[in-house]
């Protein structure tokens, strides 16, 4: 299993809008490392810290699982759409997706100044300055601190 972090603005999707629709597209990402992250590495059943950016604060929200493994977004094939793609072509998609379900919202965000000031999680990547990509790998360990801090009902072994 692998452990992610997918940052979404909250007034865009938020961990409330996946806790009422239980699972969503993960549509729009239009970065090629996420991309490849969606298409190659991202599985059924991997974990996702679901974190809100452009908030106040931004941090993580909640928790969400992976429920469909990459898929073609069929966004970049409608022209009408805003993540429309002229280059994309259906025999050979430039953009993916996953399907994500909703497990768990926290009681309050963990903030970015709490995870910058935690001990263990000065290598995760959102810790990091100009660390902007939407959908980054995180370690178990670090993982398990951010459930600790958040008192998360999920346990993973």
């Amino acid at each position: 299993m692998n452990f992610w972090l997918f940052k979404s603005e909250p007034s865009v999707y938020s961990i409330d809008d996946l806790k009422r629709d239980k699972s969503t597209p993960w549509e729009g990402v239009r970065n090629y490392q996420a991309r490849n992250f969606l298409r190659d590495t991202v599985k059924n059943g991997d974990l996702v810290l679901f974190y809100h950016s452009n908030a106040e604060p931004p941090g993580v929200a909640g928790i969400a699982r992976i429920v469909k493994e990459g898929y073609f977004d069929p966004h970049a094939f409608d022209p009408k759409s805003k993540y429309f793609d002229e280059k994309s072509k259906k025999d050979n998609p430039a953009w993916y997706l996953v399907d994500v379900g909703f497990v768990e919202k926290f009681d309050q965000v963990i903030s970015l100044p709490m995870l910058k000031g935690t001990k263990g999680l000065e290598e995760m990547m959102v810790t990091k300055r100009g660390a902007r990509l939407s959908i980054q790998p995180v370690t178990k360990a670090e993982w398990d601190i951010v459930l600790k801090l958040a008192g998360a009902k999920l346990a993973v072994k």
